[in-house]
């Protein structure tokens, strides 16, 4: 199916690696032309260039998202690399620099990291970029939240409620662009399988005594999560969804969380 996203622009914060490359990648083989973002000059470029390479478009900005001198500066970069941005993919993020993820390991400032990294760069984002979509009639607003937004974990506790409030504000903001053309969008994974995951699941199953065998702890960890699919997620499940998302067929779609998660959550909402 042609997705109509031939000529279409597009921001994937957090693109330089992972499921935001994927995202990146996928966008542009449907026709979008991409700007990619990273705080990592080297991998940034590199993921562009891939797309480059088989006839897609991309440029990269870099900045770190924790600085809002930063975003700023990012939403100006990503204007100006090709007049305008039509779709906003806030991908980054990611839980504060920490060892201990317990609850009682948790601070005040491990809390305002999460925060800052995922909510205030998306919301930010979100405020720059969204007044030329409303003026234009169309546009796409795609947050990227997590299955511990809504299936907390015992752990954590920065990251699951930082997402949860990506959630509502995906929601909230889809109502103020009430037909305008503009929707707003969530989608909260499960395990996917990105580097830091494949690290995880190959440490675990050195602990477990089943040496370099990682799929036998791919079927352990997925069973005993609660999910319904025997397999944990690709990064290109991911990007199937941004995709349709972010295609003009998708206009019937807003204001909806997406759970690609295996069935890990327990909700029919």
């Amino acid at each position: 199916m042609d997705l109509d996203l031939a000529g279409k622009r597009a921001l994937v914060t957090g693109s330089s690696s992972g499921i935001g490359a994927a995202i990146a990648r996928m966008l542009a083989s449907e026709g979008a032309s991409v700007v990619v973002h990273g705080r990592n000059r080297e991998r940034t470029e590199k993921v562009a260039a891939s797309i480059v390479a088989i006839g897609g478009k991309a440029v990269t900005v870099c900045g770190d998202l924790a600085d809002e001198a930063q975003i700023a500066a990012l939403a100006n970069g990503a204007l100006d690399a090709f007049g305008g941005i039509d779709i906003l993919v806030n991908n980054a993020g990611g839980s504060a620099a920490t060892d201990d993820k317990s609850w009682f390991g948790g601070t005040a400032a491990t809390m305002l990291e999460s925060y800052q990294s995922n909510v205030i760069a998306a919301f930010c984002l979100i405020k720059a970029l969204s007044p030329a979509m409303k003026e234009r009639g169309w546009g796409r607003i795609i947050n990227i939240s997590t299955a511990a937004a809504i299936t907390p974990t015992s752990g954590q506790p920065d990251y699951g409620p930082a997402k949860a409030a990506m959630i509502n504000m995906s929601l909230g903001f889809s109502k103020s662009m009430s037909q305008t053309g503009v929707t707003s969008n969530c989608i909260s994974p499960g395990m996917v399988r990105t580097e830091g995951v494949r690290d995880f699941l190959a440490s675990f199953a050195q602990k477990r005594g089943w040496g370099d065998d990682i799929a036998q702890a791919e079927a352990y960890v997925a069973k005993g999560s609660g999910q319904t699919v025997k397999r944990i997620g690709e990064v290109d499940d991911l990007a199937y969804v941004v995709c349709m998302l972010s295609s003009p067929r998708a206009d019937y779609i807003n204001g909806a969380n997406f759970h690609i998660d295996g069935g890990i959550s327990p909700a029919i909402h």
